[in-house]
C-alpha cells in the first residue's frame, strides 16, 4: 500500500483467498492502477461493485504474472485472491478509488468448534458434482465456494471468521444450490434437443 491506502478495483467477482482471477485491463485508471502493481510488487484490492455502490468487505490480489501485453497498454493478467479486508474509508483523489482498510483473518481456532467428520462428508459428498478437492486444506470452504457462482453467498463467506461457520453455511446452502443447477442443465438439455424428450418407443 501507498499512504496506507490500499488501490482498489470495483468488479461483478467476489475474490476468495487463493482463488484464481484472470483480468483484461483496459481502462486508463485500472492501466495506471496496475502499472504501479506490478511495479512496486503492490497488492490491490477487489471489491464487489453493486448498484448501491461497492461493499465494505473485499480481498487483495497480487499479480502472479502476465499473460499478454497489447501495443496500447492493455494487459491480461492471471491474480491470487490473498488478504481479506473490511474498507473503513474511500479516497477518490487518484484516477481510481483506494481504500483505508483493516486486514482480519478468522478467530483464533479455540473460539470456534473444529467442523466434524460428519460434516466434512456431507460437503465433500455433494461437491462431487462440481469438482474436487483437498479435505485437509485448512482453507477448505473458499476452495470449494469457488465452484458457485452465487456472489451473495461468496460474499457471505468472504466476511465470515469461522472456518467449521462456513462449512456448516456451504452445508445448508448445497442442496438448493444443486437442484436449482440440476433444473437448469435440465432445462437446456431439452432447448437442445428442440423441445421434445427422447422416449424409446414400446
Amino acid at each position: 500500500m501507498q499512504d496506507g491506502l490500499l488501490p482498489l478495483f470495483p468488479l461483478q467477482v467476489v475474490l476468495l483467498p487463493g482463488s484464481q482471477l484472470p483480468l483484461h485491463i483496459f481502462e486508463d485508471r485500472y492501466k495506471e492502477m496496475i502499472g504501479e502493481v506490478l511495479r512496486d510488487k503492490l497488492e490491490f484490492g477487489v471489491v464487489l461493485a453493486s448498484e448501491k455502490g461497492i461493499v465494505n468487505a473485499g480481498c487483495t490480489a497480487t499479480v502472479d504474472r502476465v499473460l499478454r501485453e497489447y501495443p496500447d497498454g492493455r494487459l491480461d493478467i492471471l491474480t491470487r485472491g490473498r488478504r481479506r479486508f473490511e474498507v473503513l474509508l474511500l479516497n477518490d483523489e487518484r484516477s481510481f478509488l483506494r481504500g483505508a482498510v483493516e486486514f482480519f483473518d478468522d478467530d483464533e481456532p479455540d473460539q470456534a468448534e473444529p467442523a466434524g467428520p460428519d460434516l466434512l462428508r456431507n460437503v465433500m459428498a455433494g461437491f462431487t458434482e462440481l469438482g474436487s478437492a483437498d479435505s485437509s486444506d485448512p482453507r477448505l470452504s473458499f476452495r470449494l465456494a469457488q465452484e458457485v457462482p452465487d456472489l451473495g453467498f461468496r460474499q457471505t463467506l468472504l466476511t465470515m471468521r469461522s472456518e467449521t461457520e462456513r462449512m456448516r453455511r456451504i452445508a445448508d446452502f448445497l442442496p438448493g444450490f444443486l437442484e436449482r443447477r440440476r433444473r437448469i442443465q435440465h432445462t437446456k438439455n431439452v432447448a437442445g434437443s428442440n423441445g421434445h424428450a427422447h422416449h424409446k418407443p414400446e
